[in-house]
């Protein structure tokens, strides 16, 4: 019994550190991921309208838990060592990438929210709260310590200060949302409409390429797409598609080239943040609608049948009367939606 104790004594705290670890580690993937296109470089830390890390670090908070915190500071002071020593300014920078997902934890946390997002209350909050809201604290707290400092801010503080705060807000509203969809969807996929599969797929590479290489503003040709992607796959087809689609827009205003071609970077930083928070947004509360929905529509179905078999105990045969009625009623609804 002893050594059963001291097992389990020695395991959680292996568990937690290992945990800590792997957060770390994806933590810098995230960050390495999205230093392939920077948009502007103050004082060698290059910024980028895209940081995945942060999509990484909130999903962590929400999976594993608030303990597993020193994971994402870790892994921020590691992606540092590369570059040189650890000033002021690092140390700034990972306090903001550290308490940034940890207020968004704590706002989520405050409303109820649920990693199925299968609410239309959970998008609205991941939106404006985890996303828009608690990456105020990840912008804010470098910027402004790098102002104190005397350090030179390309096009000045507001323009670094968005930029900032626009990689890290579409870090959780993209990334997000599709980790915790992975974290949930087993494998293989059972899909049994594999040709509107292939169609959708077909559809969304033609219209991306379209939308962001097109030298008119033609982003609005999207939504069609993805409001068919989160009416019939839920959030399975909608994140993904907004993850790519956001992907795609990135690459071409960081280049800069089609829609982004004469456009100053804050011009390019305020369309792609108000494309991405548009994108993101018609997807998570589309999706969250849709689910809602259909989980009503199986409380539904739940309570007729304890109705029928009560019913049954009751007036016996009555019960057998009244399934066909329902089913009826059950495929007319089904038919209308």
């Amino acid at each position: 019994m002893a050594a059963v104790v001291r097992t389990e004594q020695l395991r959680r705290p292996t568990v937690a550190a290992l945990r800590i670890l792997g957060v770390a580690v994806f933590y810098c993937v995230g960050g390495w991921i999205g230093l392939q296109k920077e948009v502007l470089k103050v004082d060698g830390t290059a910024l980028t309208p895209l940081w995945p890390s942060t999509g990484i670090a909130l999903t962590a908070l929400l999976l594993l838990g608030a303990g597993v915190w020193p994971g994402i500071a870790l892994g921020t002071l590691v992606g540092f060592l590369p570059l040189g020593p650890v000033g002021g300014i690092e140390i700034a920078i990972t306090v903001g990438n550290t308490l940034a997902p940890l207020t968004s934890l704590l706002l989520l946390r405050r409303v109820g929210f649920r990693v199925e997002l299968d609410r239309l209350r959970d998008g609205v909050a991941l939106v404006f709260l985890g996303g828009l809201a608690g990456m105020l604290v990840a912008a804010t707290v470098p910027v402004a310590t790098m102002w104190l400092r005397g350090v030179t801010l390309p096009d000045g503080f507001w323009t670094a200060w968005l930029v900032w705060w626009t990689g890290d807000a579409m870090g959780v509203l993209l990334v997000t949302p599709f980790l915790l969809l992975l974290c949930r969807l087993r494998w293989p996929p059972h899909f049994h409409r594999w040709a509107e599969v292939s169609a959708l797929v077909i559809t969304a590479v033609v219209i991306t390429w379209l939308a962001t290489m097109s030298a008119f503003t033609l982003f609005f040709l999207v939504f069609p797409v993805l409001i068919w992607a989160a009416l019939r796959f839920h959030l399975a087809g909608s994140a993904p598609f907004a993850l790519a689609v956001s992907l795609r827009a990135i690459w071409e205003a960081a280049n800069p080239a089609g829609a982004f071609a004469h456009q100053t970077l804050v011009e390019r930083m305020i369309t792609l943040q108000a494309f991405n928070g548009s994108l993101a947004l018609t997807s998570l509360l589309l999706t969250a609608i849709v689910t809602e929905q259909k989980n009503i529509h199986q409380k539904i179905e739940e309570a007729c049948d304890e109705l029928t078999e009560v019913v049954e105990r009751l007036v016996p045969g009555q019960g057998a009367r009244l399934r066909p009625r329902r089913q009826q009623a059950v495929e007319g609804s089904e038919g209308s939606t």
